[in-house]
Formats: C-alpha cells, structure tokens, sequence
C-alpha cells in the first residue's frame, strides 16, 4: 500500500507539473511567436538531455540516432508537438486536455489495425464511445467549434503514431538517445521556424518563465516513470486523468474558462471508456498470466 500511495502521488504531481508547463507556454504565447517559444524552452531540455548523454556514456552509441524508426518516432514527435502548442495557443486549455485523454484508445486501435493485437469488442465499443465523447466536446456545427479542435486531434493522431513506432524500436536502442533525438529535433524545428516569424527580443521573466516551463516538463516525465516504478500499473494509472481536473480549475482561475454542458459530458465520457478499456486490458493480462502459469506447471 505505501508503494501504490507514493505511485499514485507521483502521478498526480506528473499530472500537475505537465498542465503547469502548458499553462506557461500558453501565457507566454500572448507576446511571443510559437518557434521562439519552441527554441527557448527546448534549450533547457537539449542541455540537460545533452548532459545526461555525455554523463551516462551514451553518446557512445550515437549511432542509433540514425535508425529508420528513431527518426520516425523523432518526426512523428516534431509534428505533434508543433500541432498541440498551435492548437494549446487557440483553445482553452481543459478543452485541449480533455480531448488529449483519447491517445490510449487512439493507440489501441490503431494497435489492433496496423500491428495485428488482438482487441475485443467490449474495448471497440469503449474505443467507439470515447470518440462519441470527444465529438460532444468539439461540438462540431456548434457554435463552440472551433477548427483548433481539428489541429489537436492531428496533433494525437501524430501521438499515437509515434507510439506505435515505439512498438517497433529495437530493443537494444537506448531509450536516453531516442527520448534526446526527439527534444533535440523539436528544438531545431522551433529554430527553423523563428525563421519565418519576428523576433520578439525576450524579457528576463520570458526567459525565467519559460525555463520553468522546461523544467516543469522534465519533471513530470521524472515524476511519470517513478510513478510506474512505486505503484501498481493497475492502481496508479487511473490518476493520469486527474491532469482533466488541473486544468479545469486552472481554466477557471487564469483565464475565466467556464466549462459547459458538452465539454463536462464528453469528457466524463472520455475518462470513463478510457478507464473501462484499461481495467479490461489489466483483467486480460492477468488471465493471460495465470494461463501461463499453469501451462508451465503442466496443468
């Protein structure tokens, strides 16, 4: 139980440093070009990726920088995090959020589609429900719709994508030099952009700021991998969704976002199939386990 409680905290600090890093970007977005922003928070992230290669050794195997599905996933990555800021800089930020919690059933069924894994029809129906759930909260013809909703969900097919060339990585690329070659091509798009954008010279808190920002992303990356270690998968997965509420409450109390009837019902909906589809995968594992077991006792 001590291992689930420090799990679960570390989730939810995951969840809050993450919304936090969105709600400086956001707030600096009003004043600086989305490149600059890319390039300025990037640099924190390349120096302490950069650092952690040299300090670990690993840049003996750079090498693996050049493997077909490392630049993939390095692409695929560069485009859906340019699509999520652009799309995170025109929306309200429980909007973004909230439609963001359809990436598992994304890959999922994208899983089932282009890999072969099996998927039952209890978590097509959830997959098929948390969409139905994510179109309540686009509103689509409504007059809350907004295009940006599009772009994010471009944004999370990119996502998922890049999830399903992770599936394909070798196992003995190192997992420092994949997550380095992503940042580091994040970082050098943000400068390729700044090219078609006006400079805006940035004041010491634009710096300040945004080096928080850089910060608070490292950290819940940190905070996400000690949750998987402390806690159960079972037990503290769940409270990745608590990322929702943040951004409700940060919504409400930055820049007076009240949510409505559609965002409050689709997203229940989303949190709810996305939670149903992970038990059942927990609940299939263990079956599977258990099978095994008593195949290797000769049962």
């Amino acid at each position: 139980m001590s291992a689930n409680l420090k799990g679960i905290a570390m989730m939810l600090l995951a969840g809050l440093a993450y919304i936090a890093n969105d709600t400086l970007i956001k707030l600096a977005s009003d004043h600086l070009p989305t490149g600059e922003i890319i390039f300025i928070r990037g640099s924190f992230g390349v120096a302490i990726m950069v650092g952690l290669v040299i300090a670990t050794g690993a840049w003996r195997q750079l090498r693996w920088l050049g493997d077909r599905h490392v630049l993939a996933r390095s692409i695929s990555d560069m485009a859906a995090t340019i699509l999520y800021l652009v799309a995170l800089f025109n929306m309200p930020i429980a909007d973004i959020s909230a439609t963001y919690q359809i990436v598992p059933l994304m890959t999922t069924a994208a899983a089932a589609l282009f890999l072969g894994e099996r998927v039952g029809w209890r978590r097509w129906i959830a997959i098929a429900m948390g969409f139905v759930g994510v179109i309540i909260i686009m509103r689509p013809g409504g007059s809350g719709f907004d295009v940006f909703f599009l772009v994010a969900l471009a944004s999370m097919a990119l996502i998922t994508l890049r999830d399903l060339v992770t599936r394909r990585l070798d196992a003995a690329a190192p997992t420092l030099l994949v997550v380095t070659g992503a940042t580091v091509g994040v970082w050098l798009l943000g400068i390729v952009m700044t090219f078609n954008e006006t400079w805006v010279p940035p004041t010491v808190h634009d710096w300040s700021v945004l080096t928080i920002a850089g910060a608070l992303l490292v950290s819940g990356h940190g905070f996400m991998v000690l949750a998987m270690r402390h806690g159960a998968v079972a037990v503290v997965a769940p409270f990745r969704y608590a990322v929702v509420v943040y951004a409700i409450l940060i919504g409400y109390f930055v820049w007076g976002d009240v949510p409505d009837a559609y965002m409050l019902t689709g997203t229940a909906i989303v949190v709810a199939t996305g939670l149903y589809s992970f038990r059942r995968e927990q609940r299939l594992a263990a079956a599977q386990r258990r099978q095994a077991a008593l195949a290797g006792e000769g049962i």
